[in-house]
């Protein structure tokens, strides 16, 4: 401990004089809510008790003051405050007109009694640290006044317990291991391992997970915030105005722009953000979960998080309550396509801007609805080639049958077999947007939005996001993120960046691209990029070197249970904070892969369902169409084979996305001939 560096010194100096300074100037308390609490809960005793209506009205006035009062108290109070035992995960040095200056970067600001410490969402100081390398000049505007200078010192750090563990530089990080500081090269960490022989036929080889050993070994990462790049920040800190497109291949932080951006606007907007009128909307059930967890995790709570389909359910329940709440489990494919496809709402449009009102309210959006799809010569001329006359007679037959029902249902004959289709949502609420206008909040008054979050946006449909843009307010405040190479939803009708953008009405220059991918190695991504096979997009810059993609072939499943059990068992006991997918293209082979890893004794086996994912350290093993958006340390894809994964487009985007889940090791399991395609140096 005698030599230490002198960064280390410094910065263990720095938190010892922050940590004295914060003891001995305490932030003020918080003023209570107890007492307005008591007094509301005492108006409502005698709201209750009151007999004539003059008085519960006089009552009921003062609640309603008293409400907002206490939710105007709490919107203005300071939500984070600087912990002691980890005040920063950041410092500044800057040079300006020959005098040092020491900025530390948090989540909360402390600039009295001599602390320093700034908001990371609060720019432009924060700017610096974005913007600008270690050495670089600047030149920013900061409380009206161009401030220049150098930037001296850029550092990275990570506090826990009021302790220092880790600190970290463009160059090197050194790590707090026991009582000895490490030094790690940035240049020299590379990653190790998984470099044994492929099996053949169920041979036993020597191969072994843990190629992220080395890296894991520093459990003291810094603040996501910390790790931002200049692209990612200056999307994040775009003004609450407009349409902002985040185009990027997986791992390149699409999400983490989108969730930050949430909490730089929460910070920037101060009282008039609210957060109930944000609304994120995510793919899937475990994006939707993990999601909820990190906005308070940021700063920002009571953020409406969903899925599509739940958000749209609850809309239809709230605009369409007279129609059947069945829904059809069988819809033919060309009757998803058709309802998806962004010229039928054009036609849907084009259709109600030539017709007149005959109906009452929404019984009106229903029977534009009902037209739209029942109408043969107009569909057959708005889809074109990219439907065949056998395709859209099979879905007419659905459309006509259905419509019939559904309009005798609302009729009041609730004795006929009428059911919806889940694309009908987005239809249905179109419609009445624009036949009637703003969707409702509730009776009388219009949802309108403040900020609107739309992640995997490729496998949305025109229409769905049409519906979802119309629920902002006058600023259209909306982030969308999304990767052409992980488009999977077939009927989605996604063609490409340009058309997409051309059909929801949201001008080419809002759409940014994420050139560098964060989360897998230079193996994964190549191996990941190569599934694709013809690509126009250019690949992803990486940022870690690792072991190569390896294919393990076996003459049957017991076979290969029995090899991933002892490497997963030795794996787990080495690391046993890893997190490890074992993905299957099917739930049989799921279920058949659980019950022999589980026989074997691997620990914290777990079958992964309907997305319900525990976001533990131990073994997930769960169909590969289930995991888009989400990272493991180790990803093992069951079964690559070629009665599997034949050779379609659908196919290779989803192996992507499989392969791309991995952050440290890739590996491949078959039984059966592995498909073709794979590339020819896994094969």
């Amino acid at each position: 401990m005698t030599s230490l560096p002198p960064m280390i010194r410094e910065e263990q100096d720095h938190l010892a004089r922050t940590r004295r300074l914060l003891q001995e100037h305490p932030e003020e308390a918080a003023r209570s809510d107890d007492d307005t609490i008591r007094e509301l809960m005492r108006l409502r005793e005698d709201y209750l008790e009151a007999r004539l209506p003059d008085d519960k009205s006089a009552i009921q006035q003062q609640i309603d003051t008293l409400t907002a009062q206490l939710d105007q108290q709490r919107r203005a109070r300071k939500t984070e405050w600087v912990d002691p035992d980890s005040p920063y995960f950041a410092h500044l040095q800057v040079e300006e007109d020959g005098r040092r200056r020491e900025i530390f970067l948090g989540r909360a600001t402390r600039l009295e009694n001599g602390l320093r410490i700034v908001d990371w969402r609060d720019a432009p100081v924060s700017r610096l640290f974005y913007q600008y390398a270690e050495g670089d000049e600047y030149a920013e505007e900061i409380a009206g006044k161009v401030r220049e200078g150098v930037l001296t010192a850029r550092r990275t750090l990570h506090i826990e317990g009021g302790a220092l563990m880790r600190v970290g530089t463009a160059r090197e990080n050194y790590v707090l291991h026991g009582d000895t500081w490490e030094h790690f090269a940035r240049d020299a960490q590379k990653l190790a391992g998984g470099a044994g022989s492929a099996l053949r036929a169920g041979a036993v080889g020597d191969a072994r997970l843990g190629a992220g050993a080395r890296l894991r070994a520093d459990k003291h990462l810094p603040d996501i915030a910390a790790l931002i790049d200049p692209e990612q920040f200056q999307l994040i800190s775009r003004e609450n105005k407009g349409v902002v497109v985040l185009r990027g291949s997986a791992g390149s932080g699409k999400t983490t722009v989108a969730l930050h951006r949430i909490a730089y606007l929460a910070f920037q907007l101060g009282s008039s953000f609210d957060p109930d009128r944000v609304l994120v909307i995510v793919w899937g059930r475990a994006m939707r979960d993990y999601v909820a967890h990190v906005l308070p995790a940021l700063g920002v709570a009571g953020v409406q998080v969903t899925t599509w389909t739940e958000w749209a359910r609850d809309m239809m329940a709230k605009h369409f309550s007279f129609l059947p709440p069945f829904i059809a489990d069988d819809t033919p494919e060309p009757v998803v396509r058709l309802k998806l496809h962004p010229r039928v709402s054009d036609l849907l449009a084009r259709q109600i801007a030539a017709s007149p009102v005959t109906r009452a309210g929404a019984a009106q959006a229903v029977w534009d609805w009902a037209r739209l799809l029942t109408d043969r010569a107009a569909l057959a001329e708005a889809l074109g080639p990219d439907m065949s006359e056998e395709a859209l007679e099979r879905a007419l037959r659905w459309t006509t049958e259905q419509t019939t029902a559904v309009l005798k249902f609302c009729e009041g004959d609730h004795e006929v077999d009428a059911r919806l289709d889940t694309e009908d949502d987005a239809l249905l609420l179109r419609a009445w947007q624009l036949r009637l206008g703003p969707l409702q909040k509730r009776p009388g008054k219009p949802l309108k939005h403040q900020h609107i979050v739309l992640d995997e946006v490729q496998d949305f449909s025109p229409v769905e996001v049409q519906v979802l843009l119309d629920t902002t307010d006058k600023n259209r405040s909306v982030t969308m993120a999304g990767d052409t190479r992980q488009h999977i939803s077939e009927a989605a009708g996604f063609t490409s960046w340009m058309d997409f953008l051309t059909h929801i009405g949201v001008e080419s220059t809002a759409l940014s691209t994420l050139e560098v991918s964060y989360r897998s190695t230079h193996p994964i991504t190549r191996f990941a990029i190569s599934v694709l096979g013809d690509e126009n997009e250019p690949p992803p810059r990486t940022t870690r070197d690792g072991p190569p993609v390896e294919l393990f072939r076996f003459t049957d499943h017991g076979a290969c249970v029995a090899f991933l059990a002892e490497e997963l068992r030795a794996l787990l006991r080495a690391e046993p904070h890893a997190n490890v997918a074992l993905l299957t293209p099917d739930n049989a082979l799921a279920e058949l892969y659980v019950r022999g890893l589980r026989r074997a004794d691997v620990p914290d086996v777990r079958l992964v369902e309907n997305q319900k994912f525990a976001f533990a350290a131990g073994v997930d093993v769960v169909e590969a169409s289930q995991v888009k958006g989400l990272e493991f340390d180790y990803v093992v894809i069951i079964e690559a084979s070629a009665a599997f994964w034949p050779d379609t487009p659908h196919h290779r985007r989803l192996l992507h996305v499989a392969a791309t889940r991995a952050v440290h090791q890739l590996w491949l399991t078959s039984v059966g001939a592995p498909s073709s395609i794979l590339p020819e140096g896994t094969r």
